[in-house]
């Protein structure tokens, strides 16, 4: 499990677990989500917010791991701009270990 800073203060925080990363993953919810600018505001977290609806009305939506990101995490009260932020940075470090994990996995030889 993992915890990521919601606030610049550091007061609130909110649980991340490694499912909810593999279903960041699976949907490619976060892919060209920021703005070439690289700015993580308020709308590119409506824009998140506005892709996971449209998708929860679709067939993806019975998927209990997407259900379970939006209610721990996406729509957590304390999800804001910040918090997201943080999420697509955890997400990134988490993605290149998972990268290194299969190339490790597959560079070992067979016994």
């Amino acid at each position: 499990m993992y915890k990521i800073q919601a606030n610049p203060s550091g007061t609130r925080s909110i649980s991340i677990e490694e499912s909810h990363l593999e279903t960041l993953l699976k949907y490619h919810l976060l892919d060209h989500l920021v703005d070439s600018n690289g700015i993580v505001d308020e709308s590119v977290l409506d824009k998140l917010k506005f892709n996971v609806r449209s998708m929860l009305s679709t067939d993806a939506g019975r998927d209990k791991a997407l259900l379970d990101l939006c209610l721990d995490v996406i729509y957590h009260s304390n999800m804001k701009a910040f918090g997201l932020g943080n999420l697509i940075s955890l997400f990134k470090e988490w993605e290149q270990r998972q990268e290194e994990a299969t190339a490790d996995s597959e560079a070992a030889p067979a016994q």
